[in-house]
């Protein structure tokens, strides 16, 4: 099971949601996303937020039309982003997408990205992915991964978010590594590309952003 948290951020840059639908993923609505989910005919199974970015009108429908409606004052500690995730991180589940994160407040951006290490810090086996119409963004633990070749994200980077990454290998690049150490602030690794239908890429310590993208 995949669950689908769409964020309230600037619609222009989601990519096609009906890619993203099938029988059984749930979707969850993240204060004015939830909206944007109602407006694409998709129904969420639980909404959360404070949603003081809609008007007395919109939180009318929202009310209206959501049956788990999970409301929050502004002043909290978290925010309503990570809130879902929390919620989302109980289910079993495989797969989170994460989408309406980016585009808008550089804060609220940072933050959606920093929520991706979660389960890497909680040893739990699931992968998150923020997602909008040029990027998937993802986090990555020690081990050995396979990527597959997309054309329409033939862009590859790996960005350490650790102090270092050791022994990052890089197999089936157009720019390949061998056991390289990675240093935090290291731009090494952006924009490469896969020669294959295929590549591998493995480290040993530390953790790796995984950023796939297109112009």
């Amino acid at each position: 099971m995949n669950i689908n948290i769409l964020a309230g951020g600037p619609t222009d840059l989601l990519p096609n949601l009906s890619n993203y639908r099938s029988i059984d993923d749930i979707w969850v609505g993240v204060d004015k996303g939830v909206l944007t989910l109602l407006s694409h005919k998709i129904q969420p199974a639980v909404a959360f937020g404070d949603f003081d970015s809609v008007t007395e009108d919109e939180l009318e429908i929202i009310k209206e039309n959501i049956k788990e409606l999970k409301k929050f004052i502004p002043e909290k500690d978290e925010t309503d982003m990570e809130l879902a995730l929390n919620w989302s991180l109980k289910q079993e589940v495989d797969l989170i997408r994460i989408f309406g994160a980016t585009g808008g407040r550089l804060d609220h951006f940072f933050a959606n990205i920093h929520l991706l290490i979660k389960p890497i810090l909680a040893r739990k086996m699931i992968q998150i992915e923020v997602i909008d119409q040029k990027n998937i963004v993802y986090l990555k633990g020690p081990g050995k991964f396979s990527i597959m070749k997309n054309p329409q994200l033939k862009y590859i980077s790996f960005i350490p978010i650790t102090m270092e990454v050791e022994n990052l290998t890089l197999l089936g690049f157009k720019y390949p590594l061998n056991d390289r150490n990675i240093p935090l602030g290291s731009t090494l690794c952006i924009s490469n590309e896969l020669i294959n239908d295929y590549g591998n890429f493995s480290f040993s310590k530390g953790i790796i952003m995984v950023v796939r993208s297109n112009d």
